[in-house]
């Protein structure tokens, strides 16, 4: 890793922490609306069985972010962020 993307890293990791404490306020807030929960399922081309299996939630649950009931959090929303934004890494990285 270079030195800059280092120092980069370490500064996210900085803010997050700033931020978790309430020191910080996030410059952005993401927030998923059912439609984009599906959307990225579809990028994936997968049914909702799949799709639920492949990240690790119960069917149920994937259902109600679909539906609006729910919205994810946590390590969900990231892996969905990141599903969004290059669906080819986290179909290789989920070996599927």
């Amino acid at each position: 890793m270079k030195d800059k993307d280092f120092k980069d890293l370490l500064l996210g990791i900085d803010q997050a922490r700033a931020i978790h404490r309430g020191d910080m306020k996030p410059d952005r807030v993401f927030k998923f609306s059912p439609l984009v929960v599906k959307k990225i399922r579809g990028k994936l081309h997968k049914s909702q069985a799949e799709f639920a299996h492949m990240i690790g939630v119960s069917i149920d649950t994937l259902q109600n972010w679909e539906q609006g009931r729910r919205r994810p959090d946590g390590p969900a929303l990231a892996l969905l962020r990141i599903a969004d934004f290059s669906p080819e890494a986290v179909m290789e990285a989920l070996h599927v």
